[in-house]
């Protein structure tokens, strides 16, 4: 079965290279003509896994696309190429064919194929490589964000600022969620503001940061239905157990359900938050001994952010 997709890819190809040549009756190279052929070879290699020699011809195809005019369809054969690297293992060669077609996507005028392209790119090397991914998010979300279409932005920086936890880049994720509560602001989503704050809060106190914490507080103060809400009520209870150095208070609230079921990787910031100068999450001193039933579960608790995030 393998050698005959060969053989007929092979077909395809001399096929296309009998429509570029030229002859006394035919002046021209016939490019569309060849680029389909070679769309065809690409499609019989890839049906018998040579994914090398998919690769080569589909990059035929794009160049032959290229020299007809027909950008889309060069741009979706050097996308495919990308593919085939990806078959082969080879994510960051992939990941360039990729930016490349995004690119001449957004010169043929189709925006919107070009973030999916870079949206279905971050997928692809996030296993490997965040910091990659959090680029190739960001901007698919800048794309999105350039053609209105708040939504589909919005979600991809939240896939951004998930990965900047991740990585530890604390700065970079408490900035890149402020622009993520803005457009949720923008398109009314008054809820999910009150989780991005919620965020904010964790972040800025894993960064040590009590004042900034504070002021997402009071800012978010002005969303209708913020103040008095459980969000609300359950940040004011955290930042104030954490300025009085409450341990208690603090782990009460951190391992509250309204934030250890947010995103898991804040909060995994929740249940490894420490108060300034605290030991951990057992209870105070003057707190009766019968009373530290939270105690054992501090052990469940420890994570990959405990010592160096705060």
């Amino acid at each position: 079965m393998a050698a005959q997709k060969i053989n007929e890819a092979h077909e395809h190809m001399a096929k296309a290279e009998k429509c570029l040549k030229t002859s006394m009756t035919k002046w021209k190279p016939d490019f569309d003509s060849a680029a389909s052929e070679y769309a065809k070879a690409a499609v019989c290699f890839k049906n018998a896994k040579q994914y090398e020699q998919a690769k080569d011809a589909y990059l035929k195809e794009a160049e032959y696309h290229t020299e007809n005019k027909t950008l889309f369809h060069a741009a979706k054969a050097i996308e495919q190429a990308g593919m085939m690297m990806k078959e082969q293992k080879k994510m960051p060669e992939a990941i360039q064919y990729i930016e490349k077609a995004c690119m001449m996507y957004m010169e043929n005028g189709t925006p919107d194929t070009a973030a999916m392209a870079l949206d279905r790119a971050g997928k692809l090397i996030e296993p490997i490589n965040l910091e990659k991914a959090v680029d190739l998010y960001q901007k698919a979300a800048g794309v999105f964000e350039n053609e209105d279409r708040l939504r589909q932005a919005v979600e991809l920086l939240g896939k951004a600022s998930r990965l900047l936890v991740r990585l530890r880049r604390l700065d970079d994720a408490a900035a890149a969620l402020q622009k993520e509560k803005n457009m949720y602001k923008e398109i009314e989503n008054y809820p999910t503001c009150f989780k991005k704050t919620t965020a904010q809060v964790l972040i800025h106190l894993h960064r040590g940061d009590y004042v900034a914490a504070d002021k997402c507080v009071r800012e978010s103060y002005s969303l209708p239905g913020y103040s008095g809400s459980e969000d609300c009520v359950a940040m004011e209870t955290l930042l104030q157990g954490y300025d009085e150095q409450d341990e208690d208070q603090v782990y009460r609230v951190c391992n509250s359900p309204l934030l250890k079921y947010m995103d898991n990787d804040y909060a995994k910031l929740a249940i490894s938050l420490r108060v300034p100068g605290g030991g951990g999450k057992k209870k105070k001193a003057a707190a009766p001994q019968g009373g530290a039933g939270g105690a054992p579960a501090a052990a469940e608790d420890e994570d990959d952010y405990e010592g160096g995030l705060c």
